[in-house]
């Protein structure tokens, strides 16, 4: 797929790869929507694009609002003339004892995780299936092939969000809307605290670059890639979690017992 003029929907654009992602796709001559609760940074943002010669309009909301998905959908119809692509990146996540957890918070991750995309997508799709072509793209995690201890609401959320794009893959498989589900391993964003950033280390978490997963997004996107699962030896534990879930459990426990300590001190 040629990016060059394609009309994008981007959620969680001022997030680390959220960011990267903006400035990659405008780069390649796509018209970015840029949907963000966070309207001062999302103006930012925009502005540095278009300032570069590129063509991104900001969508300031709250994605977990009354109505929210038909207002990026209009929003981004009346700016771009339509949309060839809906990227859902947004999310949050909490590294903590799952008792720990609030029900409020358990909730709100789901609803940003989860729903919201959901959402986004059904309220998209009249509209890709009427011009009979398009892609979704959902931005998943390790997390959602792999059920990692402390982060047991994050991974729920990932696993559902892997799920619905197999099931709506298949179910859009006579059409010419596609859909991409894209699984990055641990990444550099601020989504990590410093207690998260200190059990990364002490267990020696493979961390990458948001600059380099928004780049294998982007491949990914170009390709038509039904699934990318970006690192290694993540993806390769991510697939044996699928046939031998228990061979992962044993792998896991030394880092459990770490991560435990860290989840412990968090209020």
């Amino acid at each position: 797929m040629n990016l060059a003029m394609k009309r994008i929907i981007l959620t969680g654009a001022a997030g680390g790869i959220g960011y990267h992602l903006a400035v990659l796709l405008a780069a390649r001559g796509a018209h970015l929507a840029l949907v963000e609760r966070n309207a001062t940074r999302l103006e930012e943002i925009c502005a540095e694009i278009n300032h570069n010669g590129g063509s991104a309009t900001a969508i300031a909301l709250d994605l977990t609002s009354e109505g929210a998905a038909a207002q990026v959908i209009e929003a981004a119809s009346q700016a771009m003339g339509g949309f060839d692509i809906v990227i859902n990146n947004a999310g949050l996540l909490d590294f903590t004892l799952y008792e720990n957890q609030s029900p409020e918070r358990i909730a709100q991750i789901i609803n940003v995780n989860v729903l919201a995309p959901m959402l986004l997508v059904r309220a998209a799709l009249p509209n890709l299936l009427a011009q009979n072509s398009g892609r979704i793209v959902n931005i998943g995690s390790t997390f959602g092939s792999i059920g990692f201890p402390h982060f047991a609401s994050y991974c729920a959320s990932k696993f559902a969000i892997r799920g619905f794009s197999e099931a709506l893959g298949r179910e859009l498989a006579d059409s010419r809307v596609g859909v991409s589900y894209v699984s990055p391993r641990a990444t550099k964003t601020p989504l990590n605290d410093a207690l998260t950033s200190q059990m990364h280390l002490e267990t020696k978490t493979n961390l990458d670059e948001p600059d380099y997963v928004a780049e294998q997004i982007v491949c990914a996107i170009e390709r038509e890639l039904k699934e990318c699962f970006i690192g290694q030896p993540e993806s390769f534990f991510a697939r044996l979690n699928g046939v031998f879930p228990r061979l992962v459990d044993g792998g896991l426990l030394k880092n459990t017992r770490i991560a435990r300590k860290y989840a412990q001190l968090k209020k």
